[in-house]
C-alpha cells in the first residue's frame, strides 16, 4: 500500500546521478547517438547525450519549454534534458550557418514513475528501486509545493552540514 511506504525525497539524488552522468560523458560518447538521426527520445528531468556533426557551431531547439540543449566546449557532443512532455526539432547549423543536421527531439516519461491518483489528486513517485516522492508536470500543485520544500529544506541541511 502507498500510504504505508516509507517515502523520501529523491530529487537530489536523481540530480547527482545526471551530474555524475554528465562528468563521465566521455565514456558515453562511445554509445551516443549521432544528432542527424530523426529521432532521439530523452525521458523527462533525464539528460542524454548525442554526438553532434563535424563543424556543428550552432544548436537550435524549436521548443526550449520541451527540451533543453548545451553543447559540450572541444567535443563533439551535446547534453539534451527533457523539460516538459512532447516533441521538437533541433537544428544543427556550422559556422558558416548551414544547416548541418535536423532531429526530433521526443520527451516521454519517465518508465520508473508510479502514480497515485485519488480523484483529481495526483501523486507521483519515483520507483527505481524504492519508492519516494517525486515531482511530475501533471502532480497536484499542493502535493508539488510541499515536496518541493521538503527538498529545499534536505538540501540547505545537507549544505550547512558540509561548511
Amino acid at each position: 500500500m502507498v500510504n504505508r511506504m516509507n517515502l523520501s525525497l529523491p530529487l537530489f539524488r536523481e540530480a547527482l546521478l545526471v551530474i555524475a552522468s554528465v562528468a563521465g560523458f566521455h565514456a558515453a560518447a562511445a554509445s551516443a547517438a549521432p544528432a542527424d538521426d530523426r529521432a532521439i527520445r530523452v525521458d523527462i528531468d533525464y539528460a542524454r547525450i548525442v554526438k553532434i556533426p563535424q563543424g556543428a557551431q550552432t544548436l537550435v531547439i524549436g521548443n526550449p519549454l520541451v527540451a533543453d540543449v548545451t553543447m559540450l566546449k572541444n567535443s563533439q557532443l551535446m547534453v539534451i534534458t527533457g523539460k516538459s512532455f512532447g516533441s521538437t526539432n533541433l537544428i544543427v547549423l556550422d559556422r558558416s550557418g548551414a544547416q548541418v543536421g535536423e532531429s526530433i527531439v521526443t520527451v516521454v516519461p519517465s518508465e520508473s514513475k508510479v502514480v497515485v491518483q485519488r480523484g483529481f489528486h495526483r501523486e507521483s513517485l519515483s520507483c527505481n528501486p524504492k519508492c519516494a516522492k517525486a515531482v511530475d508536470l501533471a502532480d497536484d500543485v499542493q502535493y508539488m509545493n510541499t515536496t518541493i520544500d521538503a527538498a529545499k529544506a534536505y538540501d540547505s541541511a545537507a549544505s550547512s552540514a558540509r561548511r
